[in-house]
């Protein structure tokens, strides 16, 4: 049940929906029996409200809840696998702008964090903000030795009020689950759950600090993307300082094309970067939004972005990787048997399903967009519509993958914005080709096989006796049975991985100790040794865990 003291804010909430002429949203949720006393003294719809479309007036709703609802609303234009086009569209415009707290206070803040004077700490601090949102604001400063940065405050009592903010839409998200009659299909507590994750993060700004140097690293050349450096000595969990840095927002097409830049060759370096950070780095901004992705206009030879704001980043599990990647080539040469079996391999779907009737679905899905030219295909677009199919097939979406599909929204977005006509499947296809042959290379392979062969040779006189162990097992029954027919699926196949591993790894093993061993005690036996060594080397590649066929 509801806590009688959140009632007041429920009835606000509600008012304001139906001001905004949202009553299926109030009804829906079972608000609308304790409001029919009251109800008519609520703010009624204005002709231009009820003129403007469904997502529209959500929208607008949510801007005047406040900024907890805008950040809720922002997570839901990313849910095209459950929102409808037109009210994620809506959605996505949100921005989330407040105003500013006293540049005193931020001052204060500053000092109690860095446990020093503004004075003693800066060359010059700025009280006037150059940005503010519900989260924190950024002011501008200088160090004494003359480098410009930003520093990034928490507002104060922002924890108190998050907490506060979340409780409401626990509650709001509980009476929806129980009432609304497509609560299985939005999912409000899951929704919830993702606003309260994403708020935890960026309430920790050390935690942003660290995001943007592994990602300035990942880009160090700075040739395509420049990410600002972080001065980790004015820097807390409730206060980040970072390098200034200057530029023009990503979809500002008139002052790219006045600084004389490239936008379409920006544009394919946008796309470019896109799946270098996901399948190269395995970790993306998973906030790219204009706003967000600046364009650096003192460069006209070799244009770049600028990434701003690493309070949401994403990565994912190495296998969702492996098996996303394969998806993105099986959908790039429209092989439809190959998603279906990708889809299952990947343990995103139960194995009892039909592959047949799944590959017609994805079928049913692409042809009708491969009809257009190249061009005019939207890659977001069809992996929102393949992750809706797929649902009907009991899809199990992790979350990370639902953080990806946001980002590769935005970044077609800003590549479209850039240049109307940019090919996207003939600039992806080929970057993921050739980062797939050299993460899976033979070269790659050796290269991890240098780096774990010390544990390997640590753990190689224990092995027989862990086989040993396991079959005693088998033999026995003493192993548990796993009754879910997936998992059992599963299972079997990583014990074939397994027993393959183990296997080659121990011959391989013992083929280089024995190659070591003949190569110093029996220097004239120079090419068995040799021999032995390429034959351990074969063994391991063997056993190794490869690309599916």
């Amino acid at each position: 049940m509801t806590p009688l003291r959140l009632l007041p804010r429920l009835l606000r909430v509600a008012a304001v929906l139906l001001k905004y002429q949202l009553d299926d949203l109030v009804d829906g949720a079972h608000l609308i029996r304790p409001l029919n006393i009251v109800r008519p003294f609520f703010p009624k719809a204005t002709a231009e409200v009820r003129a403007l479309p469904r997502g529209a007036r959500l929208r607008l709703a949510l801007t005047e809840l406040g900024p907890i609802f805008v950040k809720a609303g922002q997570v839901l234009s990313t849910r095209r696998d459950l929102v409808p086009a037109d009210v994620a569209d809506e959605l996505a415009l949100l921005q989330d702008q407040v105003p500013p707290f006293p540049g005193a206070e931020a001052r204060a803040i500053v000092e109690r964090e860095l446990k020093a004077p503004v004075g003693v700490l800066f060359a010059s601090f700025q009280e006037t903000a150059l940005a503010s949102a519900s989260i924190a604001q950024v002011h501008a400063a200088t160090l004494h030795d003359g480098r410009e940065v930003v520093i990034k405050v928490l507002r104060p009592g922002i924890d108190t009020r998050i907490a506060a903010d979340v409780d409401l839409l626990h509650a709001l998200g509980q009476l929806a689950q129980r009432w609304h009659p497509n609560a299985d299909k939005i999912r409000p507590l899951e929704v919830v759950a993702e606003v309260e994750k994403m708020l935890s993060n960026e309430l920790d700004l050390q935690r942003e600090g660290a995001s943007a140097s592994l990602l300035r690293r990942n880009f160090a050349s700075g040739i395509d993307l420049y990410v600002p450096e972080v001065h980790w000595d004015f820097s807390t969990e409730r206060v980040l300082t970072l390098e200034r840095v200057r530029g023009v927002s990503a979809d500002d097409v008139a002052a790219i094309d006045a600084a004389g830049l490239d936008r379409k060759r920006l544009a394919a370096k946008g796309v470019r970067l896109f799946y270098e950070q996901v399948f190269r780095d395995n970790f993306f901004h998973a906030d790219a939004h204009p706003g967000n992705i600046w364009v650096d206009t003192s460069r006209l030879d070799e244009p770049r972005f600028i990434a701003l704001d690493f309070g949401i980043m994403g990565s994912l599990p190495e296998a969702d990787q492996y098996w996303l990647a394969e998806n993105f080539i099986a959908l790039f040469e429209r092989d439809y048997a190959r998603i279906a079996q990708l889809h299952v391999a990947a343990g995103w779907m139960p194995t009892t399903i039909r592959l047949d009737e799944l590959e017609a679905a994805v079928r049913t899905v692409c042809e009708p967009y491969f009809t257009r030219p190249l061009a005019q295909i939207s890659i977001a677009e069809l992996v929102v519509k393949l992750f809706q199919t797929a649902r009907r097939f009991e899809l199990t979406l992790q979350p990370q993958l639902i953080l990806l599909q946001k980002t590769l929204l935005n970044i077609e977005g800003v590549g479209r914005t850039l240049d109307p006509d940019i090919d996207i499947w003939a600039v992806a296809h080929p970057v993921l080709k050739r980062i797939l042959r050299e993460r899976y290379s033979m070269r790659a392979t050796l290269r991890d096989v240098r780096r774990r062969l010390p544990e390997w040779i640590h753990s190689a006189p224990r092995m027989p006796e862990l086989v040993r162990d396991a079959l005693r097992q088998v033999a026995s029954g003493e192993r548990r049975e796993v009754a879910d027919p997936l998992a059992l699926a599963l299972a079997r196949d990583d014990a074939r991985r397994m027993r393959r591993l183990v296997a080659c790894g121990l011959l391989g093993a013992s083929l280089l100790l024995c190659a070591a061993l003949v190569g110093t005690l029996a220097p004239q036996g120079v090419w068995p040794a040799i021999g032995m060594a390429f034959a351990g080397l074969v063994a391991f590649a063997v056993g190794w865990p490869r690309r599916a066929s």
